[in-house]
This record gives structure tokens, sequence and C-alpha cells, in this order.
């Protein structure tokens, strides 16, 4: 029933769609989400989450999880990041994955909604380690569209890969064009 909801909102009433491959059998990866430019961002990734019907996971530090907002933040994908015992966030995150059967972690890399000229990292060394690939997802205001990518695992030369992984978001428009980095 839900999911007959999600799909009226999202395609009658918004008019968005969503294009490319939802892969059930990539069951642990990087969901990378661009350009992350306004606060929307946040039920467009909710309703591509319940009409897609996978998992798909976002972290926060484990404060956020205690009453009475824990139950929905896990209810939403949410995931308690502890970093105490001399953790890294990377190797944090990397130790869901390991704990994890299923985990897809949606990850903005621009680490805000304002403007950027370099994107945050962290995504890719969680993947490396977490040895999961990356799939680029774009949000096109401009299209109305969630564009989903081709599962890619990271070679560990950063910048080569990032050539690659750029390709999927030329053109793409955020909410507020402004705010995303400009590729």
């Amino acid at each position: 029933m839900k999911k007959r909801l999600y799909k009226f909102i999202f395609y009658k009433l918004m008019g968005w769609k969503i294009v490319g491959i939802e892969n059930a059998e990539v069951k642990k990866c990087i969901l990378m989400v661009m350009p992350h430019t306004s606060n929307h961002d946040f039920y467009i990734g909710l309703l591509t989450r319940g009409i897609s019907g996978l998992q798909m996971n976002w972290v926060g530090k484990k404060e956020l999880f205690k009453f009475p907002f824990g139950y929905y933040f896990r209810n939403v994908g949410g995931e308690p990041i502890d970093r105490t015992g001399g953790l890294n966030k990377v190797d944090s995150i990397a130790a869901i994955f390991d704990r994890k059967e299923v985990f897809r972690l949606a990850v903005a890399p621009e680490g805000t909604r304002k403007g950027v000229t370099e994107i945050k990292t962290g995504f890719y060394y969680i993947a490396l380690k977490a040895n999961v690939p990356i799939v680029p997802v774009a949000f096109d205001w401009g299209k109305k569209e969630v564009n989903l990518g081709k599962p890619f695992y990271p070679t560990g030369n950063y910048e080569a890969d990032w050539e690659i992984l750029k390709q999927h978001y030329k053109g793409v428009l955020g909410k507020i064009p402004g705010n995303g980095i400009q590729i």
C-alpha cells in the first residue's frame, strides 16, 4: 500500500521518474547521491527508496538514535555510527558493512547543500576499505529524474576513478543549481 502511495506522489503528482537499473543483487554499496543542493533532496531519496523496495541506508552519530527519534531514524534506513575505541569515520562505517548482510549507504559527497569546489572523499575510501562498489545516483531537478548508474569498484587511484564517476553527473541540475559542485 505504501509503495503505491509513493509511486502516486512521485510519478503522478510530482512528475518525476527513475532511470537506470535498480539492482537488488548489489546488496552492499555506496550510493553516491549528487547534487545535494536542498533539503528537498531528502524526500526525493525517501520516495525513491520506497518505490524501489530496496533497503537504502544512511549513517548519523549515535546520539541521534536515542528516544524519541531513534525508532523513526532507524525506520527510514538510519544506522548509528559509533566512533569510540579510536575508530575514525571510514573505519567505523566499514565496520558496519562487515556486520550487515545488506547495506546500501547513501552519501552526499558534497557534504553540504551550499556551493563547493571539491567533494569530500570519505565515500571513496569507505568503498575501498569495505570492498564495495560505488553506485552513482543523480537527482536531476531539471529533468525531474533520479538516475541510477552502474556499480563501479574503486581501483585505489582516486583521481582516475573520480574522472569516471563524475561523467554520470554531467549536465545534471540540482534543485538550487548554483549550490552544487559544478561538473
